[in-house]
Formats: C-alpha cells, structure tokens, sequence
C-alpha cells in the first residue's frame, strides 16, 4: 500500500507507483470525490481533452430558436421566484 505524509501547507506527494497508475503527469489535476457508500474519499484524475468531451450532449430533435430559449428562461426565472 502506498502512503504519503501532509506537509505543513497541506500539501501532499502522490507516490510515483499511485501516479502511474492513474496515468499522472506534472501539471495534471486530481479530484477528490467522497464515496457516499464507504463515507471514505477518492482521488481521481480530472484530466480530460476538450476532444474527450465530443458527443456528450446530443443535438436536439428540432432546432430550437432564440424566441423559444427566451421563454423557457423567462418561465424558469418566475416559476423560481
């Protein structure tokens, strides 16, 4: 099991086996998400391409126009109130 030790600063160096394994390099970001389940955090890698992202969100059935983007604000924003 790798371990590590917090500094005075809070900061922490990730071991260079850890590192490999979740494919990190300098300069990298990691996410730390808490496992609801096990009520323990996870340190994950929150490095993603702009390409990576291509397709997530699909195109609408029909086009919307701006009138219609318009309204659906407006009634979002009254009903919030």
């Amino acid at each position: 099991m790798a371990s590590a030790t917090l500094t005075s600063k809070g900061q922490v160096t990730i071991p260079v086996d850890v590192r490999t394994h979740l494919g990190l390099s300098t300069g990298d970001r990691v996410e730390f998400v808490l496992n609801e389940q096990s009520g323990r955090y996870e340190m994950v890698p929150a490095t993603r391409s702009v390409a990576a992202l291509k397709g997530i969100i699909r195109k609408p059935a029909k086009p919307v126009s701006i009138e219609d983007m318009n309204t659906a604000i407006a009634e979002q924003g009254a009903a919030a109130r």
